[in-house]
């Protein structure tokens, strides 16, 4: 909280006092004080005087020194016409970005950027991405264009629920057609071969990458590679999940590949809402960890089957004998169904306590979710 302005006479908000206070002031000014001012010697005065200038003007002197080495005013700024680009990767802030903008030459002060994104109330709204600028661009003008974000072709949206097929396609288009979908698809196929360098890949095997290419904005340099755009993404869910505790999951005998599997199913069959995200990951972990419950072990999900359909699916699709069939087999599915966001990790990390060992069932209508613990009640709320 800031500190407490104080409030002084006359700036009490009462017209009355102030214009007291006023009148007060001018009479003062009228007053002859001259009988007790003490008087001075007129030869140390000079001496007083020369040597006040010196001291104050070496104070401003180090001042405006100092003020320009903090702020960066000293900067040539880059020529009109010329261009300069900069990139700002996911999760920088003003003061980053602003250092760059300063480094390139288009902006003379970091701070006055940073005050100015701050004045204009857009600090979470800049956006990452490769931008080029041109010299003599406003300060106005440049944030417009970071809080609108970079073109297309320059930034890679992974919404939340995207398979790895519909990553490899939007690798393709960020990147207009430089990296293929199938050369993305390639370089995400075995994530064995990140795993020495990604802890949590350490149970994936041979598995593709599907579930750990984390859902996110990023920007697409120019030299991009199918492969560095996968680091990127995995370097994306290694920040994002550090402050995770995945003791739960490991305490139901789940591995951290399988938290991320069931995550992925949650995220499929739950809304946005993060309470209903973790009632959701209540009644998968109920499912699979009660054999002789409702489900009989079952966890009876019609969305791997879509993933393995590609539509929604029959009801002999649904129980077919087939690999991602989670009502003909126990358990998880053979692998993540598709990248999971942040809350459903977090909701398979830390179920809802309360719907725990007590709800099987749950049912839908828009972002309206009924739990019920038998089978009974289920039928009865959409009966």
């Amino acid at each position: 909280m800031p500190p407490r302005k104080q409030v002084t006479y006359s700036q009490r908000p009462n017209h009355a006092a102030r214009s007291a206070h006023a009148r007060g002031e001018r009479e003062f000014r009228t007053y002859d004080t001259s009988y007790i001012r003490p008087k001075r010697s007129k030869g140390p005065v000079v001496f007083a005087i020369v040597l006040a200038v010196v001291v104050l003007g070496g104070l401003a002197w180090g001042a405006l020194t100092l003020f320009n080495s903090c702020s960066g005013s000293s900067v040539e700024l880059l020529a009109s016409g010329e261009e300069a680009t900069i990139v700002v990767e996911q999760g920088a802030g003003a003061k980053d970005i602003g250092n760059q903008l300063v480094e390139k030459r288009l902006v003379g002060s970091a701070s006055d950027f940073t005050k100015r994104v701050n004045e204009l109330g857009v600090d979470a709204q800049l956006k990452p991405g490769s931008y080029t600028f041109v010299g003599g661009t406003s300060l106005d003008d440049i944030i417009k264009q970071l809080a609108a974000g970079p073109d297309m072709g320059n930034a890679l949206t992974i919404p939340e629920g995207y398979k790895l097929s519909d990553i490899a396609a939007a690798v393709a288009t960020a990147s207009e057609g430089r990296i293929t979908a199938e050369a993305f698809t390639a370089a995400a196929s075995n994530a064995s071969v990140y795993a020495g360098s990604y802890s949590f890949l350490a149970d994936a095997g041979t598995n593709t990458l599907e579930g750990f290419l984390f859902p996110k904005t990023y920007a697409v340099a120019d030299d991009a590679t199918a492969e560095s755009l996968v680091r990127m993404m995995l370097d994306q869910f290694q920040k994002e999940t550090a402050s995770l505790d995945w003791s739960y999951p490991q305490s139901q005998g789940l591995s951290i590949y399988d938290a991320v599997n069931l995550a992925s199913i949650v995220e499929k069959e739950s809304s946005g809402d993060p309470q209903i995200r973790a009632q959701v990951a209540a009644v998968f972990y109920n499912r699979l960890e009660t054999p002789n419950g409702p489900t009989a072990g079952f966890l009876q999900s019609d969305a791997t089957t879509v993933y393995e359909f590609g539509e929604d699916p029959t009801p002999e699709q649904v129980h077919a004998e087939t690999p991602y069939s989670t009502y003909t087999n126990k358990g998880l599915p053979p692998t993540p169904i598709c990248s999971p966001g942040l809350d459903c990790l977090k909701a398979v990390c830390a179920p809802d306590q309360e719907s725990l060992g007590k709800y099987f069932f749950f049912y839908f209508e828009g972002d309206s979710y009924y739990f019920t613990e038998t089978y009974d009640e289920h039928i009865s709320t959409f009966s």
